[in-house]
């Protein structure tokens, strides 16, 4: 008899788990997923689909310095061997191209690897992301908001908060009060609803690790003399890459044929359900019930593992058995942020190009601008037409996403779309991006359980892991099925760790928990990947 493994989420951490299942023990397990959206594949990294124009929800370099992972992403997307189509009609040097590689003009099944430019928009300026402190960035902040940040960084490597209680001491102890004011407090404040101060350092410690003045200026440095072009960009701070790969079609796309492969190979996908009971029995999950989300009949499965990359918050929700009474009050009131993204189709952008990249149309090259507008919702613009050209079927048009960060029930998230549509319009009015006649037309995409919050229920989230580790066929994975802001690479390798500890018999998950948390871990997997099966 197969082992039947149920697998909740088809995100990248979901699908990874399934196909790897598959892949390395033919035969051996029943493996059936659910995801709650009932259209897309990919969950937050899914690609929408808006009458031929795509939007990639929140956007997803494919980026990691496992090459684990990058070669898994190659497996079924292969490099490009020839300029996409922007490069071509622009005579652009692209980044990188592969020999004998797909040409993607012609062939569907290709990663892009694209120039990642990231800026920020402060009192109607552009100041690049991560900040480099050049001369164009000195002179838009004036020579005393430069002396400020001079003097408050030197204060904060001569006198650090210790111990780091909070995100706002996190930043200031890395970037100085004056930077950390200008730069990192409004637009943090707006992507989680709450101040920095009352989040946890632990965030900043898990996204932007070691990035800081001092690292800005050493690759600032290094950059004149060298630049790293290779895929895994080793050398490089995460924060500081330069490019970084993409599928043609967006990140959607992967995930699809990933699920293509999983149902080829024998697995189940069934869209549209969400667990809604998880019974167990002692230490193990014995039973699961899944709910259609547009309705139909209930399911139920008898399971030997769950691999759960649902929100811990529902997973805790969802429980029926002996779960002890502070252990279940954390797990039900950890707090996730949602987001909306609204697709705005354009005539035109108007903001200058004053950098010396080209772009069809003249636009600016970024693939996101932080908005850094007082009094502004927005706190993101995503533009589709530097993603990938294959995103935008009229590159005469410009297509741009942009992110609002909410909470359901809130003022935003219940706003109507034809009112978040309009609020759009007239905040890129605002900042000088358009003029009301460039407006086409506009979608609104909003998406649950984006950002686990660090903050409130997560200070005692020690208690949940240390319970659910205990539960011997039960793997949380993911970003919401652990409750950590991971990269997609970050979620994928969460799954191959909890893979292994199935395939193996292994029942402890100190393995899964590291990914994403100590250099050791990442070093150890790098000389494991030689003797990977795949």
């Amino acid at each position: 008899m197969k082992r039947r493994v149920l697998i909740i989420g088809g995100g990248p951490a979901g699908l990874t788990a399934g196909y790897e299942l598959l892949k390395r023990a033919p035969g051996e397990f029943e493996v059936i997923i659910l995801e709650r959206e009932p259209r897309y594949l990919g969950g937050i990294s899914k690609t929408f689909n808006f009458k031929g124009y795509r939007i990639d929800i929140g956007g997803h370099r494919f980026f990691s310095k496992s090459k684990l992972v990058v070669d898994w992403w190659l497996s079924f997307l292969p490099l490009q061997g020839a300029p996409p189509k922007d490069d071509k009609l622009l005579n652009r040097e692209p980044p990188l191209i592969s020999p004998g590689g797909p040409d993607p003009d012609l062939e569907d099944r290709v990663m892009l690897v694209r120039r990642r430019i990231s800026r920020i928009l402060y009192n109607g300026k552009f100041f690049d992301y991560p900040l480099s402190l050049n001369l164009k960035t000195l002179k838009n902040l004036g020579l005393l908001k430069v002396f400020k940040i001079g003097i408050t960084y030197l204060l904060a490597q001569a006198f650090p908060r210790k111990p780091e209680r909070s995100l706002e001491d996190f930043f200031i102890n890395r970037f100085g009060k004056e930077l950390y004011e200008t730069f990192f407090k409004e637009y943090t404040e707006k992507v989680w609803g709450i101040p920095p101060s009352e989040i946890s350092p632990e965030w900043g410690a898990q996204r932007v690790k070691g990035l800081s003045v001092g690292k800005v200026l050493a690759n600032a440095l290094r950059k004149i003399f060298i630049r790293d072009r290779s895929l895994l960009q080793k050398s490089t701070e995460t924060s500081l890459i330069e490019q970084f790969m993409y599928p043609k079609y967006g990140p959607g796309q992967l995930w699809e044929l990933v699920g293509e492969e999983i149902e080829r190979m024998g697995g189940k996908i069934l869209k549209g359900y969400r667990a809604t009971k998880v019974f167990l029995d002692g230490k193990k999950v014995k039973r699961v019930i899944a709910e259609p989300t547009e309705g139909g009949e209930s399911l139920s499965f008898d399971v030997d593992y769950l691999i759960s990359s649902m929100p811990v918050r529902d997973l805790f929700k969802a429980l029926e058995g002996e779960v002890p009474s502070d252990v279940r009050e954390v797990g039900v009131n950890l707090q996730y942020r949602d987001f909306i993204t609204v697709g705005v189709l354009l005539k035109r952008l108007r903001f200058k190009n004053e950098t010396k990249i080209k772009t069809i149309g003249d636009i600016v090259p970024d693939n996101w601008i932080y908005v850094q507008e007082p009094k502004l919702k927005v706190g993101r613009l995503q533009i589709f037409n530097n993603w990938s050209p294959y995103l935008v079927p009229d590159l005469s048009k410009v297509w741009i996403g942009m992110e609002y960060f909410a909470t359901r029930g809130d003022q935003l998230w219940s706003s109507k779309d034809e009112d978040l549509i309009t609020l759009g319009v007239e905040e890129l009015k605002r900042i000088g991006a358009i003029e009301h006649d460039d407006f086409l037309e506009g979608v609104v995409i909003r998406t649950l359980d984006a950002y686990p919050i660090y903050h409130g229920a997560y200070e005692r989230f020690h208690l949940v892991r240390a319970f659910t580790d205990e539960i011997s066929n039960l793997f949380l994975i993911g970003r919401a099925g652990m409750h950590r802001y991971n990269n997609q690479d970050h979620s994928m390798l969460t799954a191959i760790e909890a893979v292994k500890n199935i395939l193996e018999g292994r029942v402890d998950k100190d393995n899964i928990w590291r990914v994403n948390t100590e250099k050791e871990y990442h070093e150890e997997l790098s000389s494991e990947e030689n003797d990977s099966k795949r």
